[in-house]
């Protein structure tokens, strides 16, 4: 059984320390295809391939994720513009919340003209 330390080296047959500074063991301590690290059966060719599958294809997934994500963005909005579809509950309300104080604006308004008129009346400028 070998430990995280050790280098083992199957064509040579014998453990090594493991040289920390390299993250891959030098050719001349030992080759590649015949480097095993940790568990002794961890080969380092084997475990390269491996790991570059696995990030390959989590690199894949997360640009898919980004384009469907993309996607899904420009076909909403494209729905809020498009005058055949439905608008959604958010776009409902904030159309009644306009339409409210364009009320309230209007009221506003006719008010402050009933207020003119009046003061116009009552010096007579009208």
């Amino acid at each position: 059984l070998c430990s995280i330390q050790c280098l083992w080296c199957a064509s040579s047959k014998r453990c090594m320390e493991y040289p920390v500074r390299r993250i891959l063991p030098p050719a001349d301590l030992c080759e590649l295809r015949s480097a095993r690290w940790g568990v002794c059966w961890v080969n380092f060719e084997a475990l390269i391939i491996a790991m570059s599958v696995v990030g390959g294809t989590l690199l894949i997934m997360l640009g898919v994720c980004c384009c469907c994500c993309c996607c899904k963005k420009k076909s909403k909005k494209q729905v809020s513009v498009s005058p055949l579809i439905v608008p959604d509950k958010d776009d409902e309300r904030a159309a009644r919340e306009r339409e409210k104080r364009r009320v309230r604006q209007e009221e506003r308004r006719a008010e402050m003209k009933s207020r003119h008129d009046e003061i116009r009346r009552k010096y007579g400028t009208v």
